[in-house]
């Protein structure tokens, strides 16, 4: 047994760069930012009334969502009862659009409040979606400590922006019946 060959040591993540020169710590609040964009650049896959559904630019997996509430607020606590039910209602359309998407066999469905608990954007809740797959964290992640991502995040958006639309829609209904 020899050496590995040079070629098998080199991971080509070119989009990283962006992340580790700093892109995603901004001045600016990535979340107040992308629903000035337009949606296919900001890559938001639904605009609700009070909340919008973002693809996340540095996944965890393909798919990953994130839910945000247009207004600049920093915790869950802070959010009105009408934007509050509206996130959740896009946690449930987002949960739903993935599963025909993609057929999943999980979830990770979590909020990050603070510095401390994780938050990349500390200033601006969000609730992130991460589809799962069993087998998903192989050996790439767990002897590289490298994520391999599927899916261009262009195709993933062209994949969940209609079925996003269509879902919504057909359960828009339980949303309005609160308001």
């Amino acid at each position: 047994m020899g050496e590995w060959p040079r070629w098998l040591s080199i991971l080509w993540a070119p989009w990283r760069l962006a992340y580790i020169r700093g892109a995603s710590r901004r001045d600016t609040c990535i979340f107040c930012e992308a629903p000035k964009m337009g949606d296919d650049e900001a890559l938001i896959a639904y605009r609700g009334k009070r909340a919008y559904v973002i693809l996340n630019r540095f996944p965890y997996n393909s798919g990953h969502l994130m839910i945000a509430p247009y207004r600049h607020v920093a915790s869950l606590e802070d959010l009105d009862f009408e934007e509050l039910v509206e996130v959740m209602f896009l946690v449930k359309v987002s949960i739903k659009a993935l599963r025909e998407a993609y057929a999943p066999h999980g979830f990770n469905v979590g909020v990050n409040i603070g510095e401390a608990a994780g938050a990349g954007v500390a200033g601006h809740v969000h609730v992130h979606v991460v589809p799962r797959w069993v087998g998903d964290t192989n050996y790439m992640t767990v002897t590289s400590g490298v994520k391999v991502i599927p899916q261009l995040l262009e195709d993933t958006f062209k994949t969940l922006r209609p079925l996003m639309e269509r879902i919504a829609g057909e359960h828009e209904g339980e949303l309005l019946g609160r308001r």
